[in-house]
């Protein structure tokens, strides 16, 4: 409920700063009483929309019992006991007695008032106790004798009472009466349904028996269990029919009747449930592939490479590379599948199993330039351990230079010849009365006589070679001759040293010209050093050059 007020006064009014002269509100939940002094000033006006007095008789405003002006609205609240009613106005009374806001103790009685409770004392007891030093105590009836037992019952004493025990027990289907005699019970009238339905019960003494009511049923028909009616007697499921083999047994009320199977048709000859061949008697339409009889039905089959249908009749492709009888690649294919190997495999015999190719076998030396290795499905080209790398072309092997790349050991003495796979390091010294002109040349300084001039070398030059044991034989490997060649000049060659085995030869070509060959085939890698001698004779006089070649023979190029 929300209140404005108003008051007003003129200008013209006399009035006090005195608490006489102030409005008072009782305002809000806590019953807080606020007092607000009115000051008067020459032409103001204070408004309020009702005056304090206007609200209720009381001062309360519109509320029951406590008002509270809250940023000017009445808000209503109510007296302790009470609570706010639904209507934000009323207020009713708190039940403590109910609610167990109560403080009333042990053997004190809760008696609820308006706004408030009560705690009383308890000054009586319940039936079987009386008071005792302000409490209540059970009272023993059996040892006081107020019990109300007969002859042949023995009192026993329970709280706030007693009962009557008979000193006599009873046995089963006997009942003691009021005076402790053991009477026989009539189960027949005291139980509600003693027997089952069909049966009569029968007292006895100390029990009963049931006997079953007796009934005539016409044939095919029997009692029930409760022998209240007759009921039809199934033969078929209690086996009594005397239908044949093959036919089926349908009970009828007070009887049966026997009928063939599905799948089978009565044979009037012998009088017997024979068989149907549906697939003789419906050929193609059954079944899409096979049909097979069977007894009272048929089944159908479908041909490799395929299976029977969710309907029983139709055959559907069966995708047998689902189930992986490949042991690489699968295509299936209507009603079958074919295997594939992949590059470098071949179908093996079994038409499932992929086998390896041996590339290297097959292509006879023409893959790789030294070694073919056959890996599952391809192969691989590989290279001497030492001397070479695999080229580019991954079939080729390359020469190493080591003498170029500075992989060689040679000291600084010595110079470094690649060779094919390898290298060599040689050393070029002159002999004692001879100079260096160059690196792989030697000149003679002086000679005492005319024989030693004529038959030490004037001049050592130093020469390499180097090619492959399939080299084809007789092979010219190295030529000499005077160089400027004249008129007249005649030369003899031999090989002083290093031909030991015989492998080399000399041959003039002409008068100033000769070559060095190889007459026979070296089979494995080997070096040799020959010494060839040249003698030249010009002019009457004969002058001898000697030629040092180092041949280094390879195994053949890969």
């Amino acid at each position: 409920v929300r209140v404005r007020c108003e008051l007003q006064m003129q200008a013209s009014e006399e009035c006090l700063e005195t608490e006489q002269n102030s409005a008072h509100c009782f305002t809000s939940l806590i019953s807080v009483h606020i007092l607000k002094i009115s000051i008067c000033y020459l032409h103001i006006n204070l408004l309020l929309w009702h005056k304090a007095e206007e609200l209720s008789g009381e001062n309360n405003g519109p509320c029951k019992h406590l008002c509270n002006i809250v940023a000017g609205d009445a808000v209503c609240s109510c007296m302790a006991g009470y609570t706010l009613m639904a209507d934000g106005v009323s207020c009713e009374d708190i039940n403590e007695c109910v609610t167990e806001r109560h403080t009333c103790q042990r053997r004190e009685h809760c008696v609820n008032t308006m706004g408030s409770f009560r705690c009383l004392q308890e000054l009586s007891c319940q039936p079987g106790h009386e008071l005792k030093d302000g409490e209540c105590v059970d009272i023993d009836e059996c040892e006081r004798g107020t019990h109300s037992c007969k002859v042949n019952f023995v009192c026993q004493n329970t709280e706030g009472s007693f009962y009557c025990e008979s000193k006599q027990r009873c046995m089963d289907g006997f009942l003691q009466d009021p005076e402790g005699n053991c009477v026989d019970i009539n189960e027949c009238t005291s139980l509600p349904e003693p027997c089952k339905p069909g049966f009569n019960c029968i007292n006895t003494v100390g029990s009963y028996t049931c006997q079953r009511n007796t009934l005539s049923c016409s044939r095919g028909y029997h009692s029930n269990e409760e022998g209240t009616r007759c009921v039809d007697v199934d033969e078929c499921q209690t086996g009594v029919h005397r239908c044949g083999e093959g036919q089926l047994c349908h009970n009828l009320p007070g009887g049966y009747r026997c009928d063939c199977k599905m799948g089978y048709q009565y044979d009037t000859f012998s009088r017997s449930c024979i068989d149907i061949n549906e697939c003789w008697n419906y050929p193609g339409r059954l079944c899409q592939h096979t049909c097979e009889n069977t007894p009272g039905s048929y089944h159908c089959t479908c041909s490799s490479g395929f299976n029977l249908s969710y309907d029983g009749k139709h055959c559907e492709d069966v995708n047998e590379c689902d189930n992986s009888p490949c042991s690489q690649e699968c295509a299936n294919v209507y009603g079958s599948y074919q295997c594939y190997c992949r590059q470098g495999f071949q179908l093996a015999e079994d038409g499932h199993s992929c086998k390896d190719i041996d590339e290297c076998t097959q292509s006879a030396g023409i893959l790789c330039t030294f070694r073919c290795v056959n890996v599952p499905g391809s192969y691989q080209c590989a290279c001497p351990e030492q001397g070479y790398s695999m080229a580019a072309n991954g079939r080729t092997c390359r020469d190493i230079d080591e003498c170029a790349i500075g992989t060689h050991n040679c000291s600084a003495a010595e110079t470094c010849y690649n060779i094919q796979g390898s290298f060599r390091c040689l050393s070029f010294e002159c002999p004692s009365n001879y100079r260096k002109v160059s690196d792989m040349r030697c000149e003679r300084i002086s000679c005492f006589n005319y024989l030693e001039c004529q038959n030490t070398p004037v001049r050592i030059t130093y020469y390499q070679l180097n090619f492959q044991t399939n080299i084809v034989v007789p092979a010219h490997i190295f030529r000499i001759g005077p160089s400027p060649a004249y008129a007249g000049d005649n030369i003899v060659l031999t090989i002083t040293k290093g031909n030991e085995e015989g492998f080399f030869s000399t041959r003039r070509l002409n008068s100033y010209t000769g070559i060095v060959y190889l007459q026979r085939q070296v089979k494995e890698p080997k070096d040799f050093l020959l010494d060839v001698e040249m003698k030249l004779w010009r002019q009457g006089t004969y002058t001898t050059f000697l030629a040092k070649i180092y041949i280094f023979i390879t195994a053949h190029a890969y």
